[in-house]
């Protein structure tokens, strides 16, 4: 193919177009003299004049990006037929990776990072529907680390501006509750440990909705929270057969990933059911520990509000008590208050705070200096004692200025 213009060795004009491993090239056909070379593409409009435009503009990348939207696309209405949503929420969540594959600032990033887009835009339909749908569910259907969908989707949220209702405690105990394998009769899963999924849901959320009203909810990810929750409400249904099962074993037949906070928020959630049932006088006599307490979760939940408020004094109540208890006692037990030093209810009855008070974390121990931070740069504070070191008299001061003065 002839070219316009000559060659500025020769000034032969017969200048032509060479692919040479698969790279366009401008030679001139009379020496040999390339002109030109790189030409990976040009644009339809530029492709007369030879001239080098940048890869974002040319044909190239158009044809690429069109393939990703494809694979996109495909990608959402496959989740969406997997999921059973409604078109809707396809077609709002096709005109999402639309949109996120047009910004520039999805173009250059990895190809599995583009593999999570349409996830992220089904995600994204889900929580603005009021669709409840966890993140972890998507992870498991595109076999993506939780991690990495969480910054794409975060990205996405960013950058297209999205306004994403966060979804409440309710449906996500739903939701994640719709996984358990043990709902249902199978032949690795013992008789008594089938349950009714109803029994169940209705009684995770009321520990649920008491892990909240104690600040164990507050700063803390859920999902453990709700792990805990049900193991405690599935046992409580059958206590008898189900007390000596194990938090992980109940995961492993239930199907469902363990995670690693949960026994914390077990441990968290047996403490307050225990400081509720020492206010039921007909609970106090059996001395009761954290695996008996499970057997009078139900008297416990139907009873809340009273026991919580029994349980827990706030602090200005249980100042008033303490104020008040000298007054209103006889004289002898008022003197043995006053030399007891404080109310004699203040160890039964305390204040209702969050863990990260209760039992705060240990200052972490100062880190040795390291070799350039002991290095003496003479910006180090002088001490009383050594002032009197760095004072000059009138003899030093007249030679310091007469070595300036020659300097």
């Amino acid at each position: 193919m002839a070219a316009r213009g000559s060659c500025p060795a020769c000034g032969s004009a017969a200048l032509v177009e060479d692919s040479h491993y698969a790279q366009q090239q401008l030679v001139c056909a009379a020496c040999g003299c390339v002109l030109a070379e790189g030409l990976l593409t040009t644009t339809y409009a530029e492709e007369e004049h030879l001239r080098e435009v940048a890869y974002s503009q040319s044909t190239g990348q158009k044809e690429q990006l069109s393939r990703c939207l494809q694979r996109g696309i495909r990608r959402v209405q496959d989740l969406c037929k997997v999921l059973q949503l409604p078109t809707v929420f396809e077609e709002t969540a096709v005109s999402y990776v639309q949109r996120a594959l047009q910004h520039p600032s999805f173009h250059l990033v990895s190809l599995e990072k583009k593999e999570l887009l349409g996830g992220c835009c089904v995600f994204v339909t889900c929580r603005q529907h009021n669709w409840p749908l966890t993140m972890g569910t998507i992870c498991s259907l595109l076999y993506a680390k939780q991690e990495l969908f969480a910054s794409v989707y975060l990205s996405l949220q960013k950058e297209l501006e999205l306004s994403v209702p966060a979804l409440s405690l309710a449906d996500l105990v739903k939701t994640h509750l719709n996984s358990f394998r043990l709902f249902q009769h199978a032949a690795d899963i013992p008789a008594p440990f089938v349950e009714n999924k109803e029994k169940v849901v209705a009684r995770t959320m009321q520990i649920v909705e008491l892990a909240s009203e104690t600040w164990l909810v507050t700063g803390r990810h859920p999902v453990p929270i709700v792990t805990a929750a049900a193991f405690l409400s599935w046992q409580s249904l059958q206590p008898a057969a189900r007390l000596a099962c194990t938090l992980a074993r109940f995961c492993k037949l239930a199907g469902v990933d363990l995670p690693p906070p949960a026994h914390l928020r077990l441990k968290e959630l047996l403490e307050i059911l225990l400081r509720m049932a020492s206010q039921l006088a007909w609970l106090r006599v059996f001395n009761l520990d954290k695996k008996t307490v499970v057997k009078h979760i139900g008297d416990l939940l139907q009873h809340r509000i009273f026991l919580l408020k029994s349980a827990f004094c706030p602090e200005d109540e249980e100042e008033q008590q303490c104020a008040a208890a000298p007054g209103e006692a006889s004289p002898g037990s008022a003197g043995g208050a006053v030399q007891g030093g404080g109310c004699p209810s203040a160890g039964k009855r305390r204040p209702l705070l969050p863990p990260c008070l209760v039992n705060p974390r240990k200052r972490l121990r100062t880190a040795a200096p390291s070799a350039s931070d002991s290095a003496v740069t003479g910006e180090e504070p002088i001490s009383d004692g050594e002032i009197e070191q760095y004072l000059r008299g009138p003899e030093e001061i007249r030679a310091f200025r007469k070595a300036q003065a020659w300097l």
